[in-house]
């Protein structure tokens, strides 16, 4: 369960962000590439902030699908499956548009 090390990745990200600052949600982008089951990284998410700084703040996951665009036929195709290749002509001539994203987008910061 990968989902672990990255929940502990972005607890350490937002605590240095934060500065100290009290933090109430953070919203993170996160591919389909990336793998990344969303039900176990809030788990992860909740484990790893519990008796921190942390605890209480809700962790806000915005899934991005896996895009191609074709170079062959300019149609842009959704994928399902990890394999890149075109949804309307089936060639293998694409660019992946979207899909391997992982970043923090915003932090929620209480007033005091």
């Amino acid at each position: 369960m990968h989902e672990l090390s990255i929940a502990e990745a972005i607890a350490h990200k937002v605590r240095e962000r934060a500065a100290g600052r009290l933090v109430s949600a953070v919203a993170i982008r996160v591919g389909h590439f990336r793998q990344v089951v969303p039900d176990a990284l809030e788990f992860s998410w909740t484990m790893v902030t519990d008796g921190t700084g942390l605890e209480g703040c809700k962790l806000e996951i915005e899934q991005i699908p896996a895009t191609v665009s074709c170079r062959d036929c300019d149609s842009t195709t959704t994928l399902d499956i990890p394999i890149l290749v075109c949804g309307s002509c089936g060639g293998s001539n694409v660019t992946l548009l979207t899909g391997e994203e992982f970043l923090i987008v915003s932090l929620q910061i209480q007033e005091v």
